[in-house]
């Protein structure tokens, strides 16, 4: 690890000054920011879809196979984020797994509370296999909000008969919005990006009043039998870190072949910085291998 990459990392995201009343409006735009700080590659490829009327964008790296898929839910809260605060992320695991990634525009609260953005993942995804791309050969993915979105999303293709896709990746999963994890308060003081106040705020607007314990917003909670073979990426300087752990736990428990990979001194959602942090370009591409292999 190069600690000068990490530390430059901590100090952009420690410097950068909090809304004290935040608005869904001023985090959609901070994030919008900060992505485009991250220098982008010039040959990276972008193809706007329309998903069943769910917009997306095919993102790829050059020679990526188009016959075989990663369908990627972004991060934010289920509140902030979108297609292009994750676009780069969306290329480095094309490149690293050598197929496209098709990134999904959700639709996000408060505008849209849940189970909007649930029901519009399952759209795209039933979208995407009526395009042709057969399931063995799709990988679904997504990091924080998208990596608990993508769980609740299988468990909700599993329910109503659709075929699953052959393996998941989670980054930094949030896959409980009540924010119980024990990690909440043993790694508050070191993580810089979320804390348990700001992650409630998050499930009010996400739930809108609903329970924040149901399966198909908090897929901790869910019955997980069934899906397909997991790679859980998460840090130890993460307040989620529970989450992850407690997923694999229970993922274990119910016969879903999981791979826990927990990274030392990693923050929330590292894999986001790869272009200036070189753990974030280990650990992309340690999905990627993983992906590849389960869509050969």
């Amino acid at each position: 690890m190069t600690v000068q990459e990490l530390n430059s990392l901590l100090g952009l995201l420690t410097s950068r000054p909090k809304p004290l009343d935040p608005t869904p409006e001023m985090l959609r735009e901070r994030f919008d920011k900060l992505a485009d700080f991250l220098p982008s590659p010039d040959d990276l490829i972008y193809e706007p879809v329309d998903a069943d009327g769910v917009p997306g964008a095919f993102i790829s790296a050059p020679g990526a196979d188009v016959s075989r898929c990663v369908y990627y839910l972004h991060g934010g809260g289920y509140v902030i984020g979108s297609v292009a605060t994750h676009r780069i992320l969306a290329y480095d695991l094309s490149k690293a797994s050598g197929v496209r990634v098709l990134s999904m525009e959700y639709s996000l609260a408060p505008e849209h509370p849940f189970p909007a953005g649930l029901e519009d993942a399952v759209a795209g995804y039933k979208w995407l296999l009526q395009s042709g791309i057969a399931p063995e050969h799709i990988a679904i993915a997504g990091d924080s909000a998208g990596g608990g979105l993508a769980v609740a999303t299988l468990l909700a293709l599993r329910d109503r008969g659709i075929p699953l896709p052959a393996a998941a990746v989670c980054f930094s999963p949030w896959v409980d919005l009540e924010g119980a994890g024990e990690s909440m308060s043993s790694r508050a003081d070191v993580d810089p990006m979320v804390q348990k106040a700001g992650l409630l705020w998050y499930t009010g607007l996400y739930m809108a009043g609903g329970d924040p314990r149901d399966p198909l917003a908090s897929p901790l909670h869910g019955a997980l039998s069934g899906l397909p073979s997991m790679l859980i990426q998460v840090g130890d300087c993460e307040t989620l870190l529970d989450d992850a752990t407690r997923l694999a736990e229970r993922l274990r428990a119910a016969g879903v072949p999981v791979e826990l990979d927990v990274w030392d001194r990693m923050i929330h959602v590292w894999q986001l910085f790869a272009p200036i942090l070189s753990e974030g370009r280990d650990a992309i591409d340690k999905a990627g291998v993983f992906i590849a292999g389960k869509l050969k």
